[in-house]
């Protein structure tokens, strides 16, 4: 039996050019940010609990300021727009899974054909003093990492007898799930995981390379 292709593209990093959390905090350097980054990346705090406290320290009334920055900031990445073309040419489910807020994200995406319900991200509320994440796709009973926006169980929820799974990602964020995918697109901090524990992978720079690679390997 033919599988059906379905495609978990990253967003941060991946459709965007560079990581918009990251250039969030940046620009508007609220102080303790970077020492948060840290503790994510040697993992003495999950990356749920990190990116709450990061945006904690952003107070909600700069919040126009805030997503101006956001979408005015982002730069798609070459062939996205060609690439969701193609996944509906060839019946190709693409869902966008994300660790990125969607403050930023849906104004992002809208240009693009993307169905809201195949959008999966982080969100976020203005309501109080500083900016509170919500986090409306947690981990699993399989999954203890604690991701705030968990993409193995997502993908975990795509049988695997059914689906030809494939992933797109560039980051920390993305490691679990390449872990139980056929196909693993890379870049970045992506190809370092990837190269470590020996994953096969394929590198890219654009959607186009993506393509190519989709075109030359028959459906599984």
């Amino acid at each position: 039996m033919t599988k059906e292709r379905i495609i978990f593209c990253d967003f941060d990093g991946t459709i965007t050019v560079n990581d918009n959390i990251v250039a969030i905090m940046k620009h508007f350097n609220p102080a303790g940010w970077d020492a948060i980054v840290e503790r994510i990346l040697d993992k003495s705090i999950s990356i749920r609990q990190g990116v709450g406290e990061m945006f904690a320290l952003l107070p909600t009334s700069r919040k126009d300021e805030i997503v101006e920055y956001a979408i005015g900031n982002a730069v798609i990445r070459d062939g996205f727009k060609q690439f969701v073309d193609y996944c509906k040419e060839q019946n190709i489910k693409l869902l966008i899974t994300s660790g990125g807020i969607d403050f930023f994200i849906y104004p992002l995406l809208k240009p693009f054909p993307i169905p809201h319900e195949h959008i999966y991200c982080n969100a976020s509320s203005f309501e109080g003093s500083v900016i509170e994440i919500l986090w409306p796709n947690q981990c699993d009973e399989h999954c203890q990492t604690d991701c705030g926006m968990c993409k193995t169980s997502i993908i975990r929820s795509y049988d695997a007898n059914r689906y030809e799974r494939i992933i797109i990602g560039d980051s920390i964020t993305d490691f679990e799930g390449a872990k139980l995918v056929d196909t693993i697109f890379a870049r970045s901090h992506l190809v370092d995981m990837c190269e470590k524990l020996g994953y096969a992978y394929y590198p890219f720079d654009n959607f186009f390379d993506i393509m190519k690679q989709l075109e030359a390997e028959p459906v599984a």
